[in-house]
């Protein structure tokens, strides 16, 4: 879109809540400059026909461990995350959180300085840093290197409150196994999103460690205490606790429609379930295979599994997340739109950015078909 100005009719104009039908919007210059009915907006500059399909804000993706052939982890530098950057773009992501699997304490470290230098140096789409480990439960691990998980000490908490103090986002993965209640206290208190995850920690744990200050569960019910008839578990914790919004892996493969579906209407608000991709090194790329901690993860028919077939991160992007939560689990499209575009915004406390607000760019946008399938970047 390179003329001055572009005027969008005759689609599904989506602010990541609701759909705005027989609307049009017009950019001048790349800025917002008109909205409201087709019949209050006239043709001005180039005229684009939408033919029913969706705009829509871009996606927000609060947990991507890699992109374009490569994980974070691999070489955590400003290099890595503009090559993820990029990957991530293409698929519709205006936001996301690079994701750092449970590493060294030296990764870590440069992982935080890294993401820190990339955003001083405005690499699009990088809102933070997600540390998911090394602070989590053995017994509950998934495709984490069990030799690298350990309790936080006292020089990682520091580290955390240092990182918070530099970083717009900082969300951290933990198991109450390896973190205690004062430790959450101090991470909730400096900003940090704490997030309960790779935990075999019963209910009221659970809930003791949210009333310390978790706000998030990473993608339910993977690698968790399970729902139970009478021990509910870290999903029944995240379900019940109104004060909590959860990440969610919608490919059908680490969840069933079914349980999906069970969940969505369980949920107590404010807190939000939100779709996260989970994505690797294989997002945006024909990668087939790729090491993690020294073990091939293997790419086939959708999945990312490790040599003994443990589940390894997921082969998934947001559109198809949501086309599978619209045909398959049978949610609205609204719903499912705004489950990776407002619901994660509000949760790392961004501004939403849509094609109804005033300071809104057309670089925000995304042009999803109508049948889900295709993606078109703007901008």
């Amino acid at each position: 879109m390179t003329q001055t100005a572009v005027t969008f009719r005759n689609g599904r104009i989506f602010d990541g809540s609701e759909f705005h039908d027989a609307h049009a919007v017009r950019f001048e210059n790349g800025v917002l400059s008109a909205f409201g009915r087709d019949t209050e907006i006239e043709d001005i500059g180039q005229v684009v026909d939408l033919a029913g399909d969706i705009l829509s804000p871009g996606y927000v993706d609060l947990q991507v461990n890699g992109g374009d052939g490569i994980m974070l982890g691999d070489d955590p530098s400003v290099q890595t995350l503009e090559r993820m950057s990029r990957a991530h773009r293409a698929l519709g992501v205006t936001w996301f959180l690079p994701t750092l699997i449970t590493d060294t304490a030296e990764n870590t470290r440069a992982a935080i300085a890294a993401t820190t230098d990339a955003i001083r140096q405005k690499v699009p789409g990088i809102a933070g840093l997600h540390l998911e480990g090394p602070h989590l439960s053995v017994t509950r691990k998934g495709a984490h290197d069990a030799a690298l998980i350990r309790p936080m000490q006292d020089d990682d908490l520091s580290e955390l409150l240092k990182a918070a103090a530099t970083l717009p986002c900082l969300k951290v993965t933990i198991a109450p196994e390896n973190v205690s209640e004062a430790q959450v206290a101090a991470l909730a208190d400096a900003g940090v999103l704490v997030s309960l995850g790779h935990t075999d920690a019963d209910y009221d744990t659970c809930r003791r460690y949210m009333d310390a200050g978790a706000r998030c569960v990473t993608h339910l019910f993977n690698a968790m205490s399970q729902l139970g008839n009478r021990e509910p578990g870290l999903v029944g914790a995240a379900l019940s606790a109104g004060e909590v919004s959860t990440g969610l892996i919608a490919d059908l493969v680490h969840v069933h429609p079914e349980t999906i579906r069970a969940a969505w209407s369980a949920k107590t608000g404010p807190g939000r379930i939100f779709l996260v991709s989970d994505a690797m090194a294989v997002a945006g790329s024909d990668t087939t295979e790729f090491q993690l901690n020294g073990r091939t993860i293997h790419r086939q028919d959708g999945k990312l599994t490790l040599d003994d077939g443990t589940l390894a991160g997921a082969d998934l992007d947001l559109t198809t997340a949501i086309r599978m939560l619209v045909t398959k689990v049978g949610m609205p499209l609204a719903e499912a739109l705004s489950a990776a575009t407002k619901s994660p915004t509000q949760l790392i406390k961004m501004p939403t950015k849509g094609p109804t607000d005033p300071d809104c760019n057309l670089s925000d946008l995304i042009r999803i078909s109508h049948d889900l399938s295709k993606l078109e970047i703007l901008g």
